[in-house]
């Protein structure tokens, strides 16, 4: 076999994802580069041709997500954390009832197992376990799937009911990008430090590393400004290559078996959101839509995204889905391993 013949199913993928990103990113949908990636490679792979992705490729795309998240939190997000604590500890209650009850929705009624009822139940780390899925924990096909349809049905859903609730304050300006300065060397050390915790067995390292380096490093200082939009581009878009890949064998059964598991998963967790948001309304009198808009399990970035379009606090969205992240980065390798236990036994 030729050098050529080996690289070419990689130079495919990379061409597809690329292009199905940049048409569904230009077409403006949640998440564009992601979804656009993931269809046009797996609607190729379906067809029989043959597409690979380096792991190497994929750290890097986890990275530079990674770095992304954190580049969200800085020290003044930090010195409001005590005003907050009331919220902050309601959503880690909320979080962990989600999660338990997504978990045994999942489990119960749809029949899947343990590790991909936690992962597909994560209710707002996408990323996160996405990476853990593609990593071999649970069926990374369910849990792209499912985790794909929360993220759509809620940022359809969370603008027009967050408007129905209250009127936010105009539209805040968004931050500047990172300099290029910054995002490579924090890419760089978050691809060193999640190779030492993915060889000691640490879920998603490389997207856990770049959290951790970004945050520390705007938190200090060291570095100002968002991931540029190329960047978090880039990171979806080869993410989406990798899971057309591995979404090329899902049938029509399956297909009609996910749409119900997700449709029950997202209706139980948007309840439970708005039950939660309410509580921490009545305790702090903050804003119903601000708080449920931080609180809605719906991925960090378009979360995020919507709480700065419809002008809430954006420190206050952005502190709570950063703490949601942290709260299940510890609390994801503790469910599965109770569920891979279970499992066993």
């Amino acid at each position: 076999m030729s050098v050529f013949d080996t690289i070419r199913p990689h130079l495919a993928a990379a061409g597809l994802g690329l292009g199905g990103a940049a048409i569904a990113a230009l077409l403006g949908l949640p998440a564009g580069s992601l979804i656009g990636a993931t269809v046009a490679v797996a609607s190729a792979a379906a067809m029989g041709r043959r597409l690979a992705v380096s792991p190497r490729l994929r750290d890097l795309a986890f990275a530079l997500i990674g770095v992304s998240l954190g580049a969200g939190v800085d020290a003044q997000i930090l010195s409001q954390l005590p005003a907050w604590s009331v919220s902050l500890a309601i959503l880690a209650v909320a979080l962990v009832a989600t999660v338990l009850t997504g978990q045994h929705l999942l489990s119960r009624l749809f029949g899947y197992d343990g590790e991909t009822a936690v992962l597909a139940s994560s209710p707002g780390t996408m990323s996160n376990a996405i990476a853990i899925a593609l990593e071999g924990r649970g069926d990374a096909t369910a849990v792209t799937v499912l985790q794909l349809m929360r993220l759509l049905i809620l940022v359809l859903l969370v603008p027009p009911l967050a408007i129905m609730f209250d009127t936010p304050d105009a539209a805040i300006a968004p931050a500047e990008d990172m300099s290029f300065l910054y995002l490579v060397p924090l890419v760089g050390l978050a691809l060193i430090l999640g190779k030492l915790g993915a060889s000691r067995g640490i879920p998603a390292a490389c997207l856990l590393a770049g959290m951790i380096v970004s945050a520390g490093a705007h938190v200090t200082g060291l570095a100002t400004g968002v991931a540029p939009n190329w960047a978090i581009f880039i990171g979806f878009a080869i993410t989406g290559t990798v899971l057309g890949t591995r979404l090329s064998s899902v049938s029509l059964p399956q297909l009609r078996l996910l749409s119900s598991a997700g449709a029950a998963v997202v209706a139980t967790a948007l309840g439970l959101s708005l039950g939660f948001a309410f509580l921490t309304y009545l305790l702090t009198g903050l804003p119903f839509g601000q708080i449920w808009v931080a609180y809605a399990p719906g991925g960090v970035e378009a979360m995020a995204a919507i709480g700065l379009a419809l002008g809430y606090d954006p420190a206050f969205v952005a502190a709570h889905h950063f703490a949601r992240i942290l709260i299940l980065v510890v609390l994801m390798p503790i469910f599965l391993r109770k569920r891979g236990s279970k499992s066993v036994t």
